[in-house]
């Protein structure tokens, strides 16, 4: 079981942190991916991380995805906040994704309930 939290609504050039809390065991072998979804768009990826990261061209250089596998969660650092990356973000899990599918949200299985970052401009 997934839980993001952290949205917010943030002036334009301003940060939010997102976190992705997991229960459950074996965490440490699970890829973690960050989606998102504006209104009236698709899903689409963001971020992901188990050992290494991918990232999305869109946010390269001003998102960060990071993991404390201890604490069972994965963050999204988000710094120069664009009114375009006003979304519901999504957390998802899989155990078995590979790399080169990280970016289709039907290779993940667990997701969490999505939480909102609105970016006023």
């Amino acid at each position: 079981q997934l839980q993001a939290s952290g949205g917010g609504l943030v002036q334009a050039g301003g940060s939010l942190r997102l976190s992705c809390s997991a229960s459950g065991s074996a965490f440490s072998n699970y890829r973690v991916a960050w989606f998102r979804q504006a209104p009236g768009k698709e899903r689409e990826f963001v971020a992901a991380i188990r050992g290494s990261t991918h990232y999305t061209d869109s946010i390269k250089g001003r998102f960060t995805i990071s993991r404390d596998n201890a604490k069972k969660t994965v963050y999204l650092q988000m710094n120069s906040l664009k009114p375009e990356d006003t979304a519901v973000y999504y957390c998802a899990a899989s155990a078995t994704v590979i790399a080169s599918m990280i970016r289709r949200s039907e290779m993940y299985n667990y997701w969490g309930q999505g939480t909102l970052v609105t970016v006023s401009s």
